[in-house]
């Protein structure tokens, strides 16, 4: 490369015409693309360090195009490719999708300090390492995690697929894309099928080759190791559930008793009572009791006849015992006995007898059995 076309080139790029802009765009691309304009090592480096220069200050437009013809050439130009990587979406979006300049140290430094528009292109890349997954799942939106999830490529590590698993109880559009993917363990397959739709939990049973009675049973035992995790023991379960026989043979056992163990901590007490009262099972209880949503204890106040202000009170006190506060703002606590108000007794029995079943989605399943046969 002649010292009078690097002399030509920095002349054009301090220039502010549209002629000139556009003339040493066509200057860059014959270097890089043209056979007769290939790079020898030394000139690599010394155009790299005139571009590192140059290209920030350059428009637009002018950015984009260098992008482009940095992908589609064999020249390694590394320091262009991360600097224009960190540009704005438009120039740095074919880049992060499809360049192999990047590397993951450059690519979860993008991850960290870009938009969530960067973090959308590093997700849906040929491949996508486990390290690179982990920091796009810390610090993507949702949009991005379900892009990585449905990115088959894209390798996941099992911190990572469990956190995902956890928030998809939460987030209903992480679930299938979970479902689908060929790396997802059973045991978290399993652990999701309490909780997902009635069709993906068929796909559950179906993909798994195993039955809706076995994955009962494995739900059932991973919920007996949480409660020994919890320091819930069995023996502690056992001694809750008889005091709760005991007191509703003397007719002791009242919503002032159930809102009394909830201000004495007594939770498997408060759990034992409850699930006595509606006749469900303890573990269904638990996992009510766990869900941060509302709607669950709700429905299970109003099937005991549990009145309003008892209600409010043990609203205020299971949420005192899940994050230890010991308040709740007034629009939550208002929105929490709009939604009481919203239940009659007629829904809530009506639900209790669908989590009798211990089965919460086997009706919807039996339903779309039957539309496909």
């Amino acid at each position: 490369m002649a010292s009078d076309t690097v002399t030509e080139l920095i002349k054009l790029a301090r220039e502010k015409s549209q002629d000139s802009r556009n003339k040493l765009v066509e200057n860059i691309t014959d270097l890089f693309l043209s056979d007769e304009g290939r790079l020898s090592e030394h000139e690599r480096a010394l155009m790299s360090d005139i571009l590192s220069k140059l290209v920030m200050s350059v428009e637009v437009s002018l950015r984009k195009s260098l992008a482009e013809a940095l992908l589609k050439t064999d020249v390694q130009m590394p320091e262009i490719v991360n600097l224009l990587a960190h540009d704005d979406i438009e120039i740095a979006k074919p880049l992060l999708e499809k360049s192999q300049l990047l590397q993951d140290k450059e690519l979860i430094e993008i991850v960290r300090m870009r938009t969530d528009e960067h973090r959308l292109s590093i997700a849906i890349r040929d491949e996508v390492s486990s390290e690179l997954s982990d920091a796009i799942v810390e610090y993507g939106s949702q949009d991005v995690i379900e892009a990585l999830l449905r990115n088959q490529d894209a390798s996941l590590s099992s911190r990572a697929m469990e956190y995902i698993v956890a928030e998809s109880k939460r987030v209903d559009r992480f679930q299938e894309p979970l479902i689908s993917r060929e790396d997802l363990p059973a045991n978290l397959a399993y652990k999701m099928y309490w909780w997902v739709s009635a069709a993906l939990r068929k796909k559950i049973a179906d993909e798994y080759d195993v039955d809706s009675t076995f994955l009962d049973k494995v739900m059932q035992r991973a919920t007996q190791e949480a409660l020994v995790k919890q320091k819930e023991g069995l023996g502690t379960i056992d001694k809750a559930m008889k005091l709760v026989r005991r007191l509703s043979e003397q007719g002791e056992l009242t919503h002032t008793f159930l809102l009394n163990s909830l201000r004495q901590q007594k939770i498997p007490v408060f759990i034992a009572g409850m699930a006595h009262m509606c006749d469900l099972d303890f573990n269904t209880v638990w996992l009510l009791f766990g869900d941060k949503r509302t709607e669950s204890m709700a429905i299970l106040a109003r099937a005991i006849g549990m009145d309003r202000n008892d209600f409010a009170s043990m609203n205020l006190l299971i949420s005192s015992a899940r994050d230890n506060k010991g308040s709740q703002s007034p629009a939550m606590v208002k929105s929490v006995l709009d939604l009481y108000d919203s239940i009659d007794e007629k829904t809530a029995l009506e639900a209790i007898s669908y989590w009798q079943q211990n089965k919460e989605y086997q009706l919807a399943m039996d339903e779309l059995d039957n539309v496909k046969a």
